[in-house]
């Protein structure tokens, strides 16, 4: 049996956005501020209740939602880890979020963001009230006295990729890993969340995580460990010492680029390389740092079978909040606000019966329904410039073959079936295709996908 989050598909929340919360926290601080005022600017939490039938309706299992610690701006400056942060709500209504997405069996994973904290976490507030005299100075790489931080500080710091205002933490300090280990243990106890994504694991000391892999087991036997990984060799990160997983930056890219370039052998390879991982890798077409898939597209027309190959490949797909109604936004230098809009629940549920909503939907039924697409075996079929097709086999023998065209104008393809002679059904147009001496022959449309279930041959 495979775990939860191989057989799942994700819902990827980027909450501060979604919800429309201020840029910045208009909350006072330090901590003698109420922990969880009665005045809240708005009601996010009770808000993001309403997503939960959407995402039910259009069969996500798991959601991804972060971060939610509260933090000074975007989220990723952290200001209290065991604290919802207040533009959300509080900690109730978040418990209560969790909750009913687990009577509604669908998973959910937060934001891990542990590499840095932002300039007003207690410890860095500390070494900034006292100096060397401060117990933290050690919580923090490249802490010295021997120079001023561009902020104004009398001590400069390592800040991540040079961001000032996100001082870096030395996950090689015992009480540093200890205070987050049992942050981790707290979002378990008091919410039942089902697992972590690592912020930064690509810079992430190793050891550190060992230790966040022997914790998850203790946890909970199916806590899952994602983390995000750029560039690199995804092994590294994901083994049974490590993660579970990481993101899949590499079939990201090569999955957009094969349809803009007409080029079926660039994400083929990829798919064929990534095998050696031996493990379901987190895939996604656009994120909270990627330019919406609508928007990187040279083509619109491809965006139903884009998504066809994201659910059928191997892999943990995930659809980012908004684009599975195709959603266009683009990030500028200065700024990622265009790929965080507001959106409203109402906009979401206007949205299901929408052509490329309907096709996601019917996808998502598709992947629950048949084992196949749950870390099933992979294996390739035809591959030209502008066609692709491979197989995938589950464990218990059950079996789906999965074709995709990006070119412009209808292609007969014919392509080895290990089936009998007779008919088979294709999920998606539910049309029923004859099967002659192994051979399936076949039509696809331009900028189209389908996919066969050969294991149900009618004579």
């Amino acid at each position: 049996m495979t775990a939860w989050y191989t057989d799942s598909t994700f819902y990827h929340i980027y909450p501060l956005g979604l919800a429309g919360a201020p840029k910045k926290n208009p909350y006072p601080w330090p901590e003698e501020a109420p922990a969880e005022p009665s005045d809240l600017i708005s009601a996010p939490m009770e808000e993001l209740l309403q997503w939960i039938p959407h995402l039910k309706r259009m069969n996500f299992t798991a959601v991804y939602i972060g971060p939610v610690f509260e933090s000074t701006s975007h989220g990723y400056d952290t200001r209290d880890y065991r604290l919802i942060d207040r533009r959300l709500g509080n900690r109730e209504q978040f418990a209560e979020f969790v909750s009913q997405c687990h009577k509604n069996g669908i998973r959910v994973v937060i934001d891990g963001v542990f590499n840095h904290t932002g300039r007003e976490f207690f410890a860095f507030r500390d070494i900034m009230d006292k100096g060397s005299d401060s117990p933290y100075t050690s919580w923090y790489k490249g802490i010295s006295f021997d120079w001023n931080s561009p902020m104004g500080d009398p001590f400069g710091y390592e800040a991540w990729r040079g961001i000032w205002e996100l001082p870096c933490l030395n996950l090689q300090n015992p009480q540093v890993k200890e205070y987050l280990k049992d942050v981790i243990r707290f979002w378990v106890s008091e919410f039942d969340i089902d697992g972590i994504r690592l912020d930064c694991a690509n810079v992430l000391d190793f050891q550190f995580m060992r230790e966040l892999r022997l914790l998850s087991e203790e946890l909970k036997p199916d806590f899952w460990l994602m983390g995000e990984v750029i560039h690199g060799e995804y092994g590294r990160w994901v083994n049974d010492e490590i993660l579970h997983s990481v993101t899949n930056y590499e079939m990201h890219k090569s999955i957009y680029s094969a349809h803009n370039d007409h080029n079926y052998f660039e994400l083929a390879h990829n798919v064929l390389r990534l095998q050696a991982v031996g493990r379901s890798l987190y895939t996604f077409l656009d994120n909270h740092d990627e330019d919406r898939i609508a928007s990187k597209l040279n083509n619109s027309d491809h965006l139903k079978v884009i998504y066809t190959l994201l659910y059928t490949l191997p892999g943990i797909p995930s659809v980012y909040c908004g684009s599975e109604w195709g959603i266009e936004g683009k990030r500028t230098n200065s700024s990622d606000e265009a790929l965080r809009p507001r959106i409203l629940p109402e906009e979401a549920r206007e949205k299901e019966n929408s052509e490329l909503s309907s096709h996601i939907r019917r996808l998502g039924e598709i992947r629950k329904t048949f084992s196949a697409l749950h870390g099933g075996s992979y294996e390739e079929l035809l591959l030209t410039n502008r066609q692709y097709a491979f197989l995938r086999t589950a464990e218990d023998g059950s079996r789906l073959i999965i074709a995709a065209n990006n070119d412009s104008c209808d292609v007969s393809l014919t392509l080895p079936c290990p089936c009998a002679d007779g008919w088979v059904s294709e999920l998606l147009s539910g049309q029923r295709i004859s099967v002659s001496s192994g051979t399936l022959s076949f039509t696809l449309l331009p900028d189209s996908g389908a996919i066969f279930c050969i294991d149900e041959v009618s004579s």
